[in-house]
């Protein structure tokens, strides 16, 4: 099939190398604008926008798809579908329209559960033991589309956001080639999405990172998790800011201590609300990530001491 490809972070970019694979052609691919980034904030270029780049394919990054230019490429082009995938824009009707087959997302959770920005993060925040990819026949709405296919997989105890991101996006490649060959056949049969069933996943932000020790030691080793590697969950210990980076359950629990009291240092581990929490890797302000048991070694930590 002629495709137009529109995704732009790191999720996206393994859909490109199996569409193309798979025998389809990429005439163009959509991505953001170039961001400054790092700190001498040189612009830089979205993943998907170098691998399209990698491969010789026309890269488009305009800054609306609303005033006329983006629809006149499609029709210059005559897409027989258009691929989305985390493309971070709101497509308007004539372009979800402008393709033969209409415009397929890729989304990464099992629908019409965790529509939104950040589905992978809030399905580990929220202590989900499943999750998936769906791709879906885009409409108007936000993820509201006819679901096509889907693909399910098991979330595992102590698996990160990050770690999760990179399994789901080579199952959404994986799942695009499998619905493109299946409409080319004729096979697809979409499915209306459940309204009622719906949630939606709001977009993270560092105000979700601060960890209340009066929690379940279950849901704070979710949020840990869920917020790894970015914003990353934190605490303070005598006024100094930690970034936990990566956490466990523990098998402790001392009732008796303070929410946030260090219990055990071998492995580092705080009492929390009900349970305790093995703190595996964490991050002083200004320093690198690191095994918890490393920093014990550089810093005056006592059983006792209380996490803020």
């Amino acid at each position: 099939m002629r495709i137009i490809f529109m995704g732009t972070p790191e999720f996206a970019a393994p859909a490109i190398d199996a569409l193309l694979a798979a025998g389809h052609e990429i005439a163009a691919v959509f991505s953001q604008p170039d961001k400054p980034k790092g700190r001498g904030y040189s612009m830089t270029p979205p993943p998907v926008k170098v691998k399209a780049l990698e491969y010789g394919i026309p890269v488009y990054q305009p800054k609306s798809m609303r005033d006329g230019e983006a629809l006149k490429i499609f029709n210059e082009i005559k897409p027989d579908v258009g691929v989305v995938i985390a493309y971070g824009k709101i497509l308007p009707q004539e372009i979800l329209d402008a393709p033969a087959y209409g415009c397929i997302n890729v989304h990464a959770s099992l629908l019409p559960k965790y529509r939104g920005a950040a589905p992978i993060q809030w399905s580990v925040i929220d202590g989900e033991p499943k999750t998936g990819v769906t791709t879906m026949q885009m409409d108007a709405g936000l993820d509201t589309g006819d679901m096509l296919l889907v693909s399910e997989t098991d979330i595992a105890p102590d698996e990160t956001a990050g770690e999760l991101h990179d399994r789901l996006s080579a199952m959404g490649a994986a799942l695009i080639v499998k619905t493109l060959d299946a409409l080319a056949k004729g096979g697809l049969k979409p499915q209306k999405q459940d309204d009622s069933r719906s949630c939606y996943a709001k977009m993270l932000t560092k105000e979700l990172c601060a960890v209340d020790w009066s929690r379940s030691a279950r849901e704070i080793h979710n949020q840990i998790r869920g917020l790894s590697p970015w914003p990353v969950a934190t605490a303070a210990l005598e006024g100094k800011k930690l970034k936990l980076h990566r956490s466990a359950v523990s098998p402790l629990d001392c009732p008796e201590a303070a929410p946030g009291e260090i219990i055990s240092l071998d492995p580092l581990t705080v009492q929390c609300g009900s349970g305790a929490v093995e703190l595996l890797e964490i991050q002083a302000e200004g320093k690198k990530r690191m095994l918890s048991s490393d920093y014990l070694r550089g810093h005056r930590i006592e059983k006792g001491m209380v996490l803020q």
